[in-house]
């Protein structure tokens, strides 16, 4: 990944946090055919080793997972995207004062490599499942879980699937989020963001545009 040195986020904590907040990864690896990448949700073992472990579950009928297997030490790469937003050159102060601007993207991304270990056992599988349910079932009022449904039928769903482990061997973060630019500027795609909102996650780049650019809110 290319990381100018002030995009560039090393805490840990803040690695993690963006891994939890946006579980969906684009785990690649590479095979006899060249790259395979799918998207699939994560749960983040924080405490295991020094960087944390990644634990997933692939369809069987997924062919990555035997590529996986054939090549067990071969590493892997999973993305994480947090949140991100088109920046128009109309919100910098520098517009109005030389014209000499144009239009970026700003974003916040992990991107973890490691080791994987295929996983069959069911009782491995079964915990796997319930806790990245949980992870996203307990906020809500009347959270779902695994048991409420028929156990024969979770059963059944848990033989067409593969767990996967992965062991974190380097975790990188890049935060693009207006740093380079002047705090006029800053200010300006903050306000901007927040007026008007181009996509969904736009409020999350605002404040991230903040709190990385040491702007206070008027």
């Amino acid at each position: 990944m290319y990381q100018p040195p002030h995009f560039q986020e090393t805490r840990q904590d803040v690695l993690h946090g963006l891994v939890r907040a946006h579980p969906l990864g684009l785990l690649i690896s590479n095979g006899a055919e060249g790259p395979v990448a799918n998207a699939i949700p994560f749960l983040l073992d924080a405490e295991i080793g020094t960087k944390g472990r990644l634990r997933a579950h692939l369809a069987k009928a997924n062919p990555q997972w035997r590529q996986l297997a054939e090549n067990p030490a071969s590493p892997v790469l999973v993305v994480f995207q947090g949140a991100d937003a088109y920046v128009t050159p109309s919100w910098y102060e520098t517009k109005r004062e030389t014209g000499k601007v144009v239009p970026t993207w700003n974003y916040a991304i992990v991107q973890v490599r490691g080791t994987v270990k295929v996983i069959e056992d069911q009782a491995w599988l079964a915990q796997q499942i319930a806790e990245l349910t949980a992870s996203q079932e307990g906020s809500r009022e009347a959270p779902w879980a695994v048991t409420d449904a028929p156990a024969g039928f979770i059963q059944s769903q848990i033989k067409g699937i593969i767990g996967l482990e992965i062991e974190i061997t380097d975790i990188s973060g890049k935060w693009k989020v207006s740093q380079n630019r002047p705090v006029a500027d800053r200010v300006g795609v903050a306000e901007g963001l927040e007026s008007e909102a181009p996509s969904a996650s736009a409020p999350d780049m605002a404040e991230l545009v903040r709190s990385y650019g040491g702007i206070e809110r008027q």
